[in-house]
């Protein structure tokens, strides 16, 4: 039932992850391009090159602030790495060794001994 819930959730996450892909790529450009476009504007020296680094910064800033949404899809994405880590965790395996009963067994015997 465990695994049932797991690949149920992992099933949900690869949707919303897939059908964000695109504005996720669209909020990576941006940022890329408004990263850039920052830099530029403070190695500009004069007041034109800082207005228009500054009109084109604006510009990517607003690209990427239209893009937040895609954030559904990085969340998702990591969903999917916590379903793929508990999906692939080793099972915990009890040994008879660390059976109490069977300890309390060996030990009546062994007092039974003397």
């Amino acid at each position: 039932m465990k695994k049932f819930g797991l690949l149920l959730l992992g099933g949900i996450a690869a949707i919303a992850f897939l059908a964000n892909l695109g504005p996720m790529v669209a909020l990576a450009i941006s940022l890329v391009v408004t990263y850039f476009v920052i830099r530029e504007f403070l190695k500009a020296e004069t007041t034109m090159k800082k207005i228009m680094w500054g009109i084109i910064g604006f510009i990517a800033l607003t690209a990427t602030l239209s893009n937040i949404p895609s954030v559904i899809g990085i969340a998702a994405a990591y969903v999917l790495y916590l379903v793929y880590k508990k999906w692939n965790e080793p099972k915990e395996i009890v040994s008879e060794d660390h059976d109490p009963f069977r300890n309390f067994e060996k030990q009546w015997a062994e007092m039974n001994k003397y």
